[in-house]
């Protein structure tokens, strides 16, 4: 029966620890639950799906990879316990069968003819001798004989028997032979280039028949369906053809956005009536690919089918334990579910790959896209298997859940570009270097991941470390950890990894205080017949408390739209890096004094007006205080501030003195001086006997820049007898004072 351990009573324990030791309350889980989080760290012999699952990998075994001048494996074909493969250049064709390697072609006289001819005195290689030849497809006919397409300078279907091998056929106008298919009654059906051209033969191979010419240059895969018809993929355009080979007729099935359909496959699951057509379809040009897998992110929710049923235990089936993340409550998602992707020519493709799905409606569905190369396609009782490129990657994708699977990614080579399967195992080709890889069904006894670094942003206490999973008997998962103050993975001050800990409840990590932390899990299994399946990882913080910072501090006066008010808005900003609750307390003090005056406490808000009517003009700082006691205990509650820089507090126009009024031949001249205490003047405006029209006046040196302006005002032809001359000064606060000067004007 399954063990249920109660997490969640155990991080409640481990929060209450933590916060009676004189930390910060709050604690921050870091999750690992999508593909996305778990394929930016490093794993072997694990593989992760797109639900985002970590579980052991299939036991992979390389069983040939000493070729000679060999650099790619491009076809594998699994007949009973044998498995055939080709490769290039060399056009070689091998036969592995109950751990033996047998070369087909060359046979060996050929082989040591070419080795006399090529061998110089010191029995190095010449490299010149390697031929541009290249198998690229195998098949085996009706009688059981396996049939080879070469490509090069001798285009050709050759067939081998016991007897030998033979040309049985030899397309006049191809360079390229790129796949061969057989129907239900054993005709032969050929796909060249570079004149896009698809032939078929008869059972025994003997009458050659043109079913179709393309207007593309290259047919690069065929498919015999169970309907009659034989659909055929191109280049350049990206078409996926359904042939007629009884009238030679043709019809575009399907316009893919990708330039080539490199692969076909009818699917053979028992459970679905109707056999559907498989089509992958990349971007050739592609040369360089960034991080594919990490980059796939699925779709919210899953397309429901059998398929999707688990085989959960939740009572435990046959023992193990069952572990579970403390709940708590998530995130909302980041974007709203979309609907299943129907698979439409249309714009520029965001992906470079694509595997679609066409009914024999014909219908299609775009079952998966990726920014990777895809290469190769096989079937597998579990789903459809992709070979890719650049980075050697085998994926398995489930068409009914469309839930995808990388069950092996190869170190060293650059491409998958040959799959067999042969029961319940794969057989891999790759390419650059060239080696034939075995996938068993069983899974491996152990396997690794270590996780991308997890940042707390500042040193922290590592707490429990919990995963939701489910670990058969005969199964184990251990942890160790560790941590760091860089971001630097490869920084030698990191900690040493601790001792590996068996994950029976949530396990305290023990590493030291550190900003970063890595955790590495190990997977195994005793019998190989059963692996763990974790479904998320959860790691605690907690970072001791920090005062808060307060980071800037402005104080500006609010103007309107009428003109000048006496409010200040004090504004400042903030930083808490334990994202505490934060509260204000916002002081003043006259510039040179020592004590502060509060204008207000616990205040919520990042800004706060001040009427500054209150006070006395002068110059004034303004200090802002941050607290975050309600986030804290008393004792360990801590505060932050900073002081602004001086402003000036000036709500009183500017004074005029130093006045000279002479009035006589029927003008007026008026000179003054105009002084303000902290302002720069603004503006001088004079007006005569009340009139509403205002006249402007200029400073003696023409411009307004200081504190004190000398003005002189002529106002000439008026009238004999008393006259009144206001004058009206402003600063750049907009204060504004105003003053009347009497003056009697004499006729002389």
């Amino acid at each position: 029966m399954t063990t249920r351990v109660p997490i969640v009573g155990c991080l409640i324990l481990s929060l209450f620890v933590l916060c009676t030791s004189g930390l910060a309350v709050t604690s921050q889980v870091h999750r690992h639950s999508s593909e996305s989080d778990l394929s930016d760290g490093e794993s072997e012999n694990l593989v992760i799906d797109s639900r985002g699952t970590l579980q052991l990998g299939r036991s992979a075994e390389v069983l040939v990879d000493d070729f000679d001048r060999v650099w790619s494996i491009n076809s594998i074909l699994a007949n009973g316990s044998t498995i055939y493969f080709s490769t290039s250049p060399n056009g070689g064709i091998y036969r592995y069968s109950f751990g033996a390697l047998t070369q087909i072609y060359p046979d060996e006289a050929a082989r040591a003819k070419d080795r006399q001819d090529t061998a110089d005195p010191n029995d190095k290689p010449d490299l010149d001798a390697v031929t541009n030849e290249h198998v690229f497809t195998l098949a085996i006919d009706m009688a059981g004989r396996l049939l080879a397409g070469f490509s090069g300078p001798e285009c050709q279907l050759c067939r081998f028997s016991t007897s030998g091998m033979e040309v049985i056929f030899k397309p006049k106008d191809a360079a390229y032979i790129f796949s061969v298919a057989l129907d239900s009654v054993g005709n032969i059906f050929v796909a060249t280039g570079p004149q896009g051209k698809v032939y078929r033969l008869d059972p025994l191979g003997k009458t050659a028949q043109l079913v179709y010419t393309s207007r593309d240059k290259n047919i690069l895969s065929l498919a015999a369906g169970p309907d009659g018809f034989v659909y055929a993929g191109s280049d350049d355009r990206g078409l996926v053809y359904k042939l007629n080979p009884r009238n030679q007729s043709a019809t575009v099935l399907y316009d893919s956005e990708k330039p080539e359909v490199v692969a076909l496959l009818f699917s053979n699951t028992p459970e679905i009536a109707k056999r559907d057509l498989f089509a992958i379809a990349t971007s050739a040009q592609v040369v360089k690919v960034e991080q594919e897998f990490a980059s796939n992110l699925p779709e919210p929710g899953r397309p429901e089918s059998d398929a999707n049923k688990e085989s959960d235990s939740p009572e435990g089936q046959g023992g193990g334990l069952s572990l579970k993340v403390a709940n708590r409550e998530k995130e909302p998602p980041k974007r709203s579910p979309q609907a299943p992707r129907i698979a439409i020519r249309g714009a520029q493709p965001k992906t470079t790959s694509a595997l679609y799905r066409i009914t024999p409606e014909g219908y299609v569905t775009t079952i998966t896209e990726k920014m990777a190369i895809f290469l190769s396609m096989a079937q597998h009782p579990e789903g459809v298997l992709i070979g890719t490129g650049n980075h050697a990657q085998l994926i398995l994708v489930d068409p009914e859940s469309e839930e995808q699977t990388m069950l092996y990614e190869d170190e060293q080579a650059s491409q998958i570009a040959g799959l067999g399967v042969a029961g319940g195992e794969v057989f891999i080709g790759t390419a650059n270097p060239a080696k034939l890889i075995r996938l068993r069904s069983e899974y491996a006894a152990q396997g690794t991941y270590v996780s991308d670094l997890i940042d707390a942003k500042q040193p922290a206490h590592w707490g429990k470390l919990q995963i939701d999973a489910d670990i058969p008997a005969g199964c184990k998962v251990l942890v160790s950890s560790r941590s760091g103050n860089v971001s630097d993975v490869n920084d030698p001050t990191y900690s040493e990894w601790t001792e590996p800990v068996l994950i029976t409840e949530p396990v305290q990590l023990t590493c030291p205080l550190g900003r970063f932390c890595q955790y590495k899990l190990i997977l195994k299994s005793e019998l190989g017949n059963e692996t763990p399946l974790i479904r998320e990882v959860a790691v605690a913080s907690t970072i001791p408390n920090l005062a808060p910072v307060v980071q800037a501090v402005d104080v500006a006066r609010q103007r309107t739209r009428t003109g000048k008010t006496d409010i200040y808005e004090i504004s400042y900003k903030t930083r808490d890096d334990n994202e505490d609750t934060l509260t204000y307390t916002v002081d003043f003090r006259k510039l040179g004094r020592t004590s502060w005056i509060e204008l207000v406490k616990d205040h919520e808000e990042d800004t706060f007006g001040w009427d500054s009517r209150t006070i006395e003009d002068g110059r004034y700082e303004v200090r802002v205080k941050a607290s975050d006691r309600r986030s804290n205990t008393p004792d360990t509650a801590m505060t932050g501030s900073r002081v602004s820089d001086p402003v000036v507090i000036d709500n009183t126009g500017p004074q005029i003195d130093q006045v000279n009024l002479d009035a006589k031949n029927k003008r007026v001249t008026l000179t003054l001086t105009v002084k303000d205490q902290f302002t720069a003047l603004k503006k001088l405006d004079y007006s005569v006997d009340g009139n509403a029209d205002w006249l402007a006046g200029v400073p003696k040196d023409l411009v307004y820049d200081t504190t004190e302006e000398q003005f002189e005002i002529q106002v000439p032809d008026l009238d004999p007898g008393e006259h009144v001359i206001t004058v009206r000064v402003m600063d750049d606060l907009d204060n504004v004072t105003y003053k009347s000067y009497d003056a009697e004007v004499t006729a002389r």
